[in-house]
């Protein structure tokens, strides 16, 4: 079958007119490179869901890619019942198409037999975790693309953990969507459950009912980058007593074309720019954000010489640790294998465990009696038994207690954060991030890292080189290298799962002698840079 043919098949099954038309169009023009790129593959649908830009074929998130995937899903968790009505509960975002998306998984559902429960309105990720178990359904589908670019859209699938999926779940749905026949042949219901706000409201007392008796005194500003956290996070907050939050106006409601930033990811060059600089016109002593669907958080600080700057994710996560550590709460402390050891010294030195896991939280969710878990990817877990899975929101709330507890000590952030290096010496890290537009970049990449690591970077010796696909302490298989430098130091080099990124993650630790932090600081910190420059010469990347 030509590609063309491909097109028109697939159109002739397509409910929405919008990609319908996108096919004329490119069969009209001739476009047969962009044909190809669009019916040539599919999405495919793994750990992370599927996640795509909008467009119309296969290859892209649309309605029918969506319909099979509702589709599959739901015949899943049929098959996975044991003699009961599965359930489902339904949440999206603000981004283009995701009510349309959410409809669609509904009626797909509820037609099938899963009983479907949708969400009223827009409302953040962790809400959606939430109510997975506080409805006690099957399953739970969030459509987001998280922190994408605004063509993007995607859709993630929980099941009654309210964790994300792992393997064998992923590849059993991907199995399941592949068997979908037809879309348009597909039985509708709408008599599927439309939520009220009852469940938004129990995840707010749920994240109200997190915070301690503690001082309340702080100036905070954020910003939920155009996406749909502003309501959830100024209630909590206002329920929690602390005074109202300075909102960045021109980024509070939620925008699906994300207007004032190039990639709504508060990690981004300028994304935080605004905040930054209204923090500076009300003289706020932290700043806080949420990504497009408030399951991330970035923390900003003002730091000694009088201007703002955004802490790293290992450094908020050091110190939400911190806190709950100090605070006893007890359980297992999880990070990404990809994120600071520092959590590790931290844990081990309080007497509680720590665990290593794969990148994402569909890993760190699946620890049995996980009391804290981070990625350094701005992803936080302070409250499991609310959610498990990252949780902006909550996370917001455990940083401006600690940021209210030190102000009542004339202290900061800051302060603390080189409280945790004097004992377990300073943690630097950074990444060495490459966006390309020909993934064989990547592979040749890694190819390099597994056949001909370089034997020194920075002047460090390379003293051991770990291939994550043979499995890692433990781990399931995955495509990663990790390189050991010395005493202490590593690089862990990875492609992104969600973006056409080759990552590489770089830590360096320095004791710290004679209680002064600052000397410390400066050594790590040109050994990551050197570290960073010498690893993008040796795999002939620009840094």
């Amino acid at each position: 079958m030509s590609v063309v043919e491909q097109a028109r098949a697939w159109q002739a099954q397509d409910p929405d007119p919008v990609t319908r038309d996108e096919i004329d169009r490119l069969v009209e023009a001739g476009d047969v490179a962009e044909l190809e790129d669009r019916f040539r593959e599919r999405l495919q649908f793994g750990t992370a869901g599927l996640r795509g830009a909008l467009g119309a074929g296969p290859n892209r998130m649309n309605r029918v890619v969506v319909a099979q995937a509702a589709a599959g899903l739901s015949r899943y968790l049929l098959d996975h019942a044991g003699g009961t009505q599965p359930s489902v509960v339904i949440g999206y975002d603000a981004r283009h198409n995701s009510d349309v998306f959410a409809r669609d998984t509904a009626e797909i559902a509820e037609a099938l037999g899963v009983r479907a429960h949708l969400l009223p309105e827009p409302l953040p990720t962790p809400v959606l975790a939430f109510a997975i178990r506080h409805l006690g359904v099957s399953a739970g589908v969030m459509v987001t693309a998280s922190h994408n670019p605004p063509q993007d859209n995607g859709y993630k699938v929980y099941l009654e953990d309210s964790s994300q999926i792992v393997p064998p779940a992923d590849s059993d749905i991907s199995a399941a969507i592949d068997a979908v026949g037809r879309v348009d042949e597909l039985a509708r219901s709408s008599d599927y459950v439309v939520l009220g706000p009852e469940v938004a409201e129990a995840y707010v007392e749920a994240c109200t009912a997190l915070a301690g008796d503690g001082a309340r005194d702080v100036v905070a500003v954020y910003t939920p980058l155009h996406g749909v956290g502003r309501d959830t996070v100024v209630e909590v907050v206002r329920r929690a007593g602390f005074p109202a939050l300075h909102v960045v106006a021109e980024q509070a409601a939620p925008d699906p074309d994300f207007p004032t930033v190039a990639f709504p990811n508060p990690e981004e060059p300028g994304a935080m720019d605004l905040a930054l600089a209204l923090s500076e016109h009300v003289g706020a002593d932290v700043v806080v954000a949420n990504d497009p669907d408030a399951d991330r958080c970035a923390v900003g600080v003002r730091d000694r010489s009088g201007g703002y700057r955004m802490l790293t994710g290992d450094q908020v996560g050091a110190l939400l640790a911190d806190l709950l550590l100090r605070r006893g709460v007890d359980g297992t402390y999880g990070s990404s294998i990809v994120s600071s050891d520092l959590l590790g010294r931290q844990a081990a030195a309080a007497g509680r465990r720590w665990q290593q896991t794969l990148t994402g939280f569909k890993w760190l969710g699946k620890i049995p009696d996980l009391a804290f878990g981070y990625e350094e990817a701005l992803g936080y877990s302070v409250a499991p038994h609310v959610a498990r899975d990252k949780d902006g929101v909550s996370a917001i709330l455990a940083v401006l207690e600690l940021a209210a507890e030190l102000k009542a000590e004339d202290r900061t952030l800051l302060d603390r954060l080189d409280d945790i290096y004097r004992e377990h010496g300073v943690h630097v890290t950074g990444q060495l991030s490459v966006r390309v537009d020909d993934l064989t970049i990547i592979s040749r990449a890694m190819e390099t890292l597994r056949t001909s690591p370089p034997s020194t970077l920075a002047g460090i010796e390379v003293t051991s080189v770990d291939d994550f696909e043979a499995g890692y302490r433990g781990l399931p298989p995955t495509n990663g290298i990790r390189l050991g430098l010395g005493d202490s130091s590593r690089i862990i080099a990875r492609p992104s799962g969600t973006e056409p990124k080759l990552k590489c993650y770089l830590e360096v630790v320095q004791p710290v002698e004679d209680g002064d932090v600052d000397a410390a600081r400066v050594v790590a910190t040109d050994l990551l840079d050197r570290l960073k420059t010498d690893l993008a010469e040796a795999l002939g990347l620009r840094a």
